[in-house]
């Protein structure tokens, strides 16, 4: 295909040459140690930083680099270009520019994931070596999953003891059900980790031990007690690219040798249709493997070009459907995926441009509400390094400065394309606490700076207690609202204190029941008449809420069955047993009656609301607390105090499974149980166990408990 026009004449890079990718991982697996060498190998920093030390490039929040976790995306560019040292490469000695997400691996942070995989073309998956596939990896891969990106996996930690590349190759089909096929084997591992098996060309890459740096590589024949191995591993994958793509199929039936550059080609075009997924073994740490790594995602994950054509519906007409393939030359479209508030320049908007360009000085339009702009300042980012820009093409990330009116997944586009891009979507805050500002001076700050978090942060949410008056502030954990309350002070100068967390708990029915709901009213002159009937039971779990509407000969006249489903909306979002929004039921409207003169939409939104109370109290309303799956690995010896310790919490214990790491405990447990459950951790096992935890399903409360549950839910929040 002949891209030349689709490239603008002024760009640095073109299409075929960008490479927007994000590195995402497990907790503590090194996604930005990762990014860290590849900042370093790609001459954009001259020093390596360590999470350790509190010095990296991505990591450049203080509470980042006070806790050693990544809590924020960063973006950041670098360019790379492959040397042609007679191995195989698809573009030797073309540079490309690679934009960089670093995700974070924590739970609780896990919207900066799936906001980054919404505007990703491809993601590197970063797997720790000795503990395989966790909790969140399988996470962050369902994510990736969910918006179709290309994948290419790094086995980290290679040089630690008990590492095993082959295990995780395992357990990346088995308990992700990936197409995992090695194209870089480690040689040895542990503190014999010398480098890698390049598979596909069959040569060994050996690191000069002299160089601490791991810069210098000696390119060379497989050792000789591994050819078998590597020998093996080609095989294999021939095989399995062969089962995938037509064309090796057909050379390898007819019994022709397939070369390199022809196999090269066919991963990558497997890679991009999420055929397959090309692993690669080293140890980030140790400056082994990363420029592998880096070749990889030049050969294998996709450019703008390659990946489906964004697609936007028009706010009017949601059948019409306009494509927007990457071109700097069509009309200008792009997705604000992300906000961030910079105590230099303010108001940062985080966008990817999908077709287009936009340059200083243009207006941009946003459908959502209809309104326009002047682009004032563009920014390209590095990390906290912004570096001012005149134009962004397609295939872009970049930053616009002093855009008012904007929420995350907003679409910015030419005022003449009215059409709306596919938001991220985000779970819903599991846990919230009361908040206080200490005197009446923070009141007006703290107000302020609730209100930046929350629009940066879509999984955060500021509202008030109608009954208590209480500010209250929700989000995905402890650590995640530790963490806003820790900014509210650092950021915006707030002292402020808080109740103990309180649980997003749920409530539902467990049989069927019919109601009707009669609002009747008469005080001189006009009245208020409106009856409606429903039926509810309950529906599968995770299903949600259906409200239907079936009446027919016009019994409640079509105007008012909007009112009466206002009504039953309400009262799902109050509930009814105490006070908890209703999740997984059918609501059917199937008759009622309404009067000539004395009917109105008030009325009918009255009885929908009597209609839905009565038939929950009859329906047998229970009430459902949120559930965490609980991953935790130890030393042999404590696992059953920390059996014990999950039994005391309510918890059911799923699986058993001995690591070279120690014995991982998978469980499920109760939010409302893991408060504090880090500290208790640590002191049970003298320090040496660690979890981690992501949320799970609802599961009914023991009825022994609701009452005790709520009484300590309130007492909390006061």
């Amino acid at each position: 295909m002949d891209t030349t026009t689709l490239n603008s004449p002024d760009r640095e890079y073109t299409l075929e040459c960008t490479r927007n990718i994000g590195i995402a991982a497990h907790i503590d697996a090194g996604k930005t140690t990762t990014t860290e060498r590849i900042l370093f190998y790609t001459g954009l920093c001259h020093k390596i930083g360590e999470v350790h030390d509190g010095n990296t490039v991505t990591d450049w929040m203080e509470q980042e680099r006070e806790r050693g976790i990544t809590i924020t995306s960063a973006a950041t560019t670098c360019f790379w270009k492959q040397e042609d040292d007679g191995g195989v490469k698809l573009w030797p000695n073309i540079e490309h520019r690679v934009n960089i997400i670093d995700t974070p691996g924590h739970v609780d942070f896990t919207a900066e994931v799936e906001r980054s995989m919404r505007v990703l073309d491809g993601a590197v998956a970063v797997f720790c070596g000795v503990a395989g596939v966790q909790p969140q990896s399988e996470t962050v891969w369902r994510q990736a999953t969910k918006y179709g990106v290309p994948r290419v996996a790094f086995v980290n930690k290679m040089d630690r003891t008990g590492a095993d590349f082959a295990n995780v190759v395992r357990e990346m089909r088995e308990k992700l059900g990936a197409p995992a096929f090695p194209v870089g084997i480690p040689i040895g591992s542990e503190d014999q980790l010398q480098g890698m098996i390049d598979v596909v060309s069959q040569r060994a890459i050996i690191h000069d031990p002299s160089d601490e740096f791991g810069s210098k590589l000696q390119i060379g024949d497989v050792p000789e007690d591994l050819k078998a191995e590597a020998e093996l591993a080609l095989e294999e994958l021939i095989e399995a690219v062969a089962e995938r793509d037509e064309e090796v199929m057909m050379m390898w039936t007819e019994g022709e040798s397939i070369d390199s550059v022809t196999l090269k080609q066919a991963i990558r075009r497997l890679t991009i249709a999420n055929e397959l997924v090309p692993v690669l073994g080293g140890s980030a740490f140790k400056n082994k493997g990363v420029q592998p790594l880096l070749d990889a995602v030049v050969d294998y994950l996709p450019s703008p070009l390659d990946v489906e054509p964004a697609s936007g519906e028009s706010p009017d007409d949601p059948e019409a459907i306009t494509e927007l393939p990457a071109n700097d030359n069509g009309p200008f479209c792009s997705l604000a995926f992300k906000l961030w508030t910079d105590p230099h320049a303010g108001k940062l908007v985080f966008f990817r441009v999908y077709s287009g360009q936009i340059s200083k000085g243009d207006v941009i339009y946003n459908p959502r509400t209809r309104r326009k702009e002047r682009v004032n300042r563009i920014m390209m980012m590095q990390a906290d390094e912004p570096k001012n820009v005149t134009t962004v093409y397609a295939g872009d990330i970049a930053a616009l400065v002093g855009i008012r009116n904007i929420t995350t997944g907003d679409t910015l586009c030419d005022k003449d394309l009215d059409v709306c891009l596919e938001p991220p979507t985000f779970p819903e805050p599991v846990i919230s606490m009361a908040i206080e500002p200490n005197t009446k001076a923070d009141q007006e700050k703290m107000s302020l700076g609730l209100q930046a978090l929350s629009e940066e942060d879509p999984t955060f949410r500021v509202y008030t207690d109608e009954e208590t008056g209480q500010m209250l502030i929700a989000g995905m954990g402890e650590l995640h609202l530790e963490i806003i309350r820790d900014r509210l002070f650092r950021e915006f100068k707030v002292e402020a204190a808080s109740g103990a967390p309180q649980i997003a708990y749920r409530e539902t029915i467990t049989k069927a029941a019919e109601a009707r709901g009669l609002f009747k009213k008469q005080s001189g002159g006009r009245g208020q008449y409106g009856e409606a009937i429903i039926t509810l039971e309950p529906n599968e779990k995770g299903a949600g809420v259906e409200i239907e509407n079936k009446i027919v000969g016009g019994v409640i006249p079509k105007e008012y069955i909007p009112a009466v489903q206002a009504g039953i909306e309400e009262t799902i979002r109050s509930g009814v047993l105490a006070g908890y929004e209703l999740i997984d039921l059918k609501v059917a409207i199937v008759d009622g009656s309404y009067h000539e003169v004395d009917s109105s939409e008030l009325a009918f939104k009255m009885a929908g609301i009597l209609a839905m109370k009565e038939a929950v109290q009859k329906a047998k309303p229970i009430l459902m607390e949120p559930m965490m799956s609980v991953e935790v690995t130890t030393p042999d010896e404590y696992q059953g105090d920390l059996i014990g310790d999950i039994s005391r919490r309510r918890g059911e214990i799923k699986a058993l499974d001995s690591k070279p790491t120690g014995t991982v405990i998978t469980a499920k447990i109760p939010l409302a149980t893991m408060f504090g459950y880090a500290t208790d951790v640590r002191s049970l096992s003298s320090g040496r166990a660690d979890y981690s935890m992501e949320p799970d399903t609802f599961e009914a409360v023991p009825r022994g408990l609701v009452e005790e549950l709520l009484d300590n839910n309130k007492r909390g929040a006061k």
